[in-house]
């Protein structure tokens, strides 16, 4: 049986094109395909411990901050809230924990695995959570973190976190937040909000491939940190040894991913080349250029328009409409596109503009083809394209830097 699995010739993996409009990952520019191909460094090599400096400082440029402990960590978004989590949270401490959707829950998830005691707060989903019962939380217990998710990539919310990290401070707790789909589409703003921990990925507004977790961690929180009682529950995502190899030390921790490193060195690249408010003003613009688009088609949008994201859009199913069906159509011509998580499973398409992928010519083809996938199914609709091309003649579109 071994000599025959090792006998077998397997073809060379040729992955089909597809323009990704999902909750991610986004399309990778060739600048950054290219730079993940050149020659691998080994993760002490000096050329790569200045790569590896590039990086941190962009990466405050992008999360909007001076805080020393800036850093990626070698992991997908998720590693970089875990890595939050488990630095800031001892075994028995109490945690507030903001819940407007799938990734909030992830987030109560590990405050519950690294021994927290966590407070919930929760809002229906398609809706932000209310400072007033963010407020009252955080007065009836006595509260080590406050976390709370940025931009709701399950349902396209953006959480307004004005007024949190006074109530942090106040009250003793490291303010924590996901900005997994903000960073780089939306200003984060780490300094001018206060926030001590906020991580996200490098597949979605950055424009990498997946497989790292930008984190920023301020001073309180590495002095926080620094004095816990415990040991970090994690020896893979301590921070106080990450930082050894990624600060001045560069005390060996583990083999970076090299390749990795260098897409999102070049997909910073590109983003400081286009401005970060260039960005912003960008994915706004298609994201308003859509929505009048798919208004205009009879859809319907699933969050009010004060507290939509505008790199993920949640569009609403119609009636008699199968999600799945409209989803494999634009897919066999060449478009991905997510459905709902949880509740929304079946009632939403989460449609992503972000990184490269939010552009004209991709907002035009994307209600072209979402009006033919639906008469396809029997679900008539009048075209969005004229009313998203009156969002543009009305509006300057910054333009991103083209790919080389």
């Amino acid at each position: 049986m071994v000599d025959q699995v090792h006998a077998r010739q397997y073809a060379k993996f040729e992955p089909p094109e597809r323009l990704l409009l999902g909750p991610g990952p986004s399309p990778v520019d060739k600048r950054v395909l290219a730079a993940m191909s050149a020659p691998v460094l080994g993760h002490l090599d000096p050329a790569f411990l200045s790569c590896m400096e590039d990086i941190r400082e962009m990466l405050r440029y992008v999360f909007e901050t001076n805080n020393r402990a800036t850093l990626p960590v070698s992991g997908t978004g998720s590693a970089g809230m875990e890595a939050a989590v488990v630095n800031a949270i001892e075994p028995g401490d109490e945690a507030v924990v903001c819940i407007s959707g799938y990734f909030g829950e992830r987030m109560l998830e590990m405050v519950d695995r690294a021994g927290g005691k966590p407070t919930v707060v929760r809002s229906e989903w398609g809706k932000p959570v209310e400072l007033r019962e963010i407020e009252a939380a955080v007065r009836s217990t006595r509260p080590r973190a406050l976390a709370i998710v940025h931009a709701e990539t399950s349902t396209g919310v953006l959480q307004n976190l004005e007024g949190l990290a006074s109530l942090a401070q106040d009250s003793g707790a490291l303010l924590i937040v996901d900005a997994v789909t903000s960073l780089g589409t939306h200003p984060v703003a780490a300094d001018r909000n206060g926030i001590d921990i906020c991580f996200s990925c490098t597949q979605k507004g950055i424009g990498a491939p997946p497989g790292l977790a930008p984190i920023t961690f301020s001073e309180r929180a590495v002095d926080r940190v620094t004095a816990r009682r415990t040991k970090v529950q994690s020896w893979y995502l301590d921070v106080t040894a990450i930082r050894r190899y990624w600060g001045q030390e560069r005390a060996y921790h583990h083999t970076a991913p090299i390749s990795m490193n260098y897409g999102l060195r070049e997909a910073l690249r590109l983003l400081s080349e286009e401005g970060l408010e260039a960005r912003w003003r960008r994915h706004k613009l298609n994201h308003r250029a859509f929505v009048a688009g798919v208004e205009a088609m009879g859809l319907q949008m699933l969050v009010a328009p004060e507290h939509r994201l505008w790199a993920l859009n949640a569009v609403r199913v119609p009636n008699g409409v199968d999600d799945a069906r409209i989803r494999n159509r634009l897919l066999e011509s060449g478009i991905e596109i997510g459905g709902g998580l949880g509740p929304l499973k079946g009632q939403i398409w989460r449609i992503g503009l972000m990184g490269f992928g939010s552009t004209r010519e991709n907002v035009l083809l994307l209600l072209d083809s979402l009006q033919r996938a639906l008469a396809a199914e029997g679900h008539s609709c009048p075209p969005g394209r004229e009313a998203a091309e009156a969002v543009y003649r009305h509006s300057e579109l910054p333009q991103r830097p083209q790919p080389h």
